[in-house]
């Protein structure tokens, strides 16, 4: 598929903005191309609640056996997002080898933390319950996410209480992934101070305070040019990681900002970061069942 050098440098225009969801649908529209064009199975629009927005669509790779699933859960600030712009990420998670399920989630101002966390809760429990008729082995997950997508995946593998609530058994957690993530928020402005407020207090919403030994392996990737999400909260989540004894491999991107990490999962811009290579090979090299010499990232 071919695609103008006019169309790639609008893309990574748009893309290099700032948050994935202010480029608006055009930047969407150019990094879905390869997407829907790639082979896999997506099946969209699969209730795993019982209101409008707990959705999420399944993507699923070629082959045979038990996949490694990867949940992913997109930005935008918990107040905006849908799943049906991030086909690209789905995609190339399930050419890649692994089956893919990317939620919906309710927002603010329809709700307040925790509630989009536990819908993420629900996603998860929804996953292990249904994953083997995507091909899916409901045993090994990886949370996985970006900016706000980025905080849920990380409190959900890190605070025991929310996949407790959805009697989902931490051990099925094998390892986080984290893209540009808040993990020591502070509420400051003021519609955050809206969205995260009493009677909660920061260590409900920092992700930080909840490392510990039983935390799992983790893959942290952020651009050290990231203006929307400061690099120091990788930097202090992998801190606290390591002070727990728990392996966790950080990467800081040199001359990359906020969207970076994400936009990267589409053909177009994989140059832009090694987010699904890093992937590929955390993956590999945290779970014993998968395939010494994992499939090849598409290009």
């Amino acid at each position: 598929m071919k695609i103008s050098r006019g169309a790639l440098l609008v893309a990574c225009v748009l893309f290099s903005a700032g948050t994935l969801t202010a480029c608006g649908g055009a930047a969407f529209a150019l990094v879905n191309l390869p997407a829907k064009m790639s082979q896999h199975v997506r099946t969209a629009d699969l209730a795993y609640g019982g209101l409008p927005r707990q959705r999420l669509d399944v993507y699923q790779p070629n082959g045979l056996g038990l996949r490694p699933i990867i949940v992913f859960w997109y930005g935008g600030g918990w107040t905006r997002g849908d799943k049906d712009n991030y086909r690209f990420v789905g995609a190339a998670l399930a050419d890649a080898g692994y089956v893919a399920v990317l939620p919906d989630y309710r927002l603010y101002p329809e709700v307040e933390f925790p509630t989009f966390i536990e819908d993420g809760a629900a996603a998860v429990a929804w996953t292990v319950a249904h994953a083997a008729r995507f091909g899916g082995d409901p045993e090994r997950i990886y949370l996985a996410g970006h900016s706000a997508g980025a905080h849920t995946a990380a409190l959900l593998a890190l605070d025991p209480s929310y996949l407790a609530a959805a009697n989902v058994s931490r051990s099925v957690v094998r390892g986080l992934i984290g893209l540009s993530g808040p993990y020591a928020l502070e509420p400051t402005s003021g519609q955050l101070a809206k969205i995260f407020q009493a009677p909660y207090q920061s260590r409900d919403w920092q992700p930080v305070q909840w490392a510990d030994q039983d935390s799992p392996p983790t893959l942290l990737l952020h651009g050290r040019d990231d203006g929307t999400v400061w690099p120091m909260h990788s930097e202090q989540l992998a801190a606290a990681l390591q002070a727990a004894q728990v392996p966790v491999t950080l990467q800081l991107i040199d001359g990359r900002s906020h969207a970076d990490t994400v936009a990267a999962f589409s053909s177009l811009l994989r140059w832009r970061a090694p987010t699904l290579e890093s992937i590929v090979e955390f993956v590999a090299a945290n779970d014993p069942q998968i395939d010494p010499s994992p499939p090849p990232v598409r290009e």
